[in-house]
């Protein structure tokens, strides 16, 4: 079973995987390169990185078909480390993040996805389209109108080709759309910007290099809290990228394994003189609709890409911005999630602000992870809310027997506590009270202190206290914390209340 998930990943979709690869490696160039000039280093970094995290999370990953490499998350976060320690520093603090990932995934810590929302998930996509639609506003400002008319044809080519009789589906059409327009460019020496333009391409390929940096312990608090942003961010936009793709190819994928597997090609970029990255979901959703689903069309992608930068840069540079601008604006029109805006009048209203306010930071800040946890802790605080709402408890008094029962439904814990104790009467002068939590769940301290507080205020008024229906979970809680039957720790804890 093994042996044949390993040949599906790697040969069971070769033409589309290769010809994914192509298109990929000429979008990720540019973007490359921007990031290394983001980060204030030498292109060179970001291409060998591209090129390095590429390969190697294509043997190493846990999601065949998305694609990792350079990218603004992260490069943004090393910025100051540039700035104040050089580039030696970068290369150490990638490979530390590398470490602190392969960690996480033997943690487990994958698990923290199921933590976001599907209204998180929607304003993430949403965030990203718009940002990566911005991104291209710079190539389409104060330029002329060949510019325009080069994107347009792309668009056109990019939409239209796949239904093109006979020839349709024989390539992709992001490969159709780059080689029509650079062809055009050349043929009518049309002066638009090229990828030329955009940097110096590395004539030499990367060789091993251990960061020339002193190993101590100065040097370790230096590069750790950038590492530790870069392992996070990183994993973040990963995982999210990963579950993206999921859904996008109706396909599992192995979460933990990718954690590893981003740790392991970070540390191996910054050992070829690259710096970190993650999953680029703008690149994966080029590779899945350019018929990329296999590990190939990743190793393709960085393959290709390194024999481009290193092999064929003159006939590389000649490929006009327009026709990349084309394909990322395919791709933000492609990631957004157009239902969601009819669903603003339908869904709750905590559901759009969780999404609207995902966007909102994300776009402002141009950091994922700052809109992400912004709503993960917005669906986390209305959740709070919610099951709060729903708790509640009835009581009935048996007069023959002077005998008040208080039913407990629902959830009990910090955000509810309060209002647990609230529901009782602690001056009804009644021979005995029954606490009955057979519907009801306690999670927390908070929980088990509300429920000392309120059994030891009736003891005191003279009543008998009797809790009934525990399940098995809120009994551990109360054995292990409550004091309510701990004579000896009640007065030391109530702290005489």
């Amino acid at each position: 079973m093994r042996l044949s998930q390993l040949k599906k990943d790697w040969l069971g979709n070769i033409r589309g995987d290769i010809l994914a690869g192509i298109v990929v490696a000429l979008a990720l160039i540019p973007e490359a390169i921007a990031f290394s000039i983001i980060a204030g280093v030498d292109p060179k970094i970001g291409l060998y990185a591209s090129f390095a995290i590429a390969v190697i999370i294509a043997i190493v990953g846990g999601r065949p078909g998305m694609i990792s490499a350079a990218t603004a998350a992260t490069a943004l976060l090393m910025v100051t480390l540039v700035k104040d320690h050089g580039l030696q520093y970068l290369l150490a603090a990638s490979i530390l993040a590398g470490v602190l990932q392969v960690i996480a995934g033997y943690l487990n810590l994958h698990q923290l996805i199921s933590f976001i929302s599907r209204s998180v998930m929607v304003g993430f996509l949403n965030a990203l389209a718009i940002l990566i639609f911005m991104a291209q506003l710079p190539e389409l400002t104060n330029v002329t109108w060949h510019v325009y008319a080069l994107t347009a044809l792309g668009l056109a080519i990019i939409y239209l080709f796949p239904y093109v009789p006979k020839i349709g589906t024989l390539l992709p059409s992001p490969l159709v759309t780059i080689i029509v327009l650079s062809a055009l460019v050349i043929a009518l020496d049309i002066d638009v910007r090229t990828i030329g333009d955009m940097g110096q391409l590395p004539d030499t390929l990367p060789i091993f290099l251990w960061p020339d940096i002193p190993l101590t312990l100065e040097t370790l608090w230096i590069i750790l809290p950038y590492s530790i942003a870069i392992a996070v961010v990183g994993l973040l936009e990963s995982l999210m990228t990963a579950q993206v793709i999921d859904e996008m190819t109706d396909t599992d994928s192995d979460k933990r394994r990718e954690c590893k597997g981003q740790g392991i090609a970070n540390i191996g970029s910054g050992l070829l003189g690259g710096m970190a990255g993650c999953a680029m979901i703008g690149q994966s959703i080029i590779n899945v609709k350019s018929g990329g689903r296999g590990r190939l069309s990743t190793f393709s992608a960085g393959l290709f890409l390194l024999i481009m930068v290193v092999f064929i840069a003159d006939y590389l540079s000649v490929v006009p911005m327009a026709a990349l601008v084309a394909i990322m604006i395919m791709v933000s029109i492609g990631t957004f999630n157009w239902q969601s805006l009819k669903d603003l009048r339908t869904n709750p209203p905590q559901a759009t602000i969780i999404m609207l306010s995902t966007v909102t930071v994300t776009v402002y800040t141009h950091n994922l992870a700052f809109g992400v946890i912004t709503g993960v802790v917005l669906a986390s605080l209305f959740m709070a809310g919610r099951l709060r709402e729903y708790m509640y408890i009835d009581s009935q008094y048996d007069e023959s027997t002077q005998t008040r029962t208080y039913l407990v439904i629902g959830q009990v814990f910090f955000n509810s506590s309060e209002k647990f104790i609230s529901y009782f009467d602690f001056k009804e002068a009644v021979d005995k009270v029954i606490i009955d939590v057979h519907r009801a769940h306690f999670w927390d301290i908070s929980a088990i202190h509300a429920l000392d507080k309120v059994v030891i205020k009736l003891r005191r008024e003279g009543a008998d206290v009797e809790i009934i229906g525990l399940n098995e979970a809120s009994e551990t809680l109360v054995d292990k914390f409550a004091v309510h039957d701990k004579p000896e720790k009640i007065e030391k804890v109530m702290g005489g209340h």
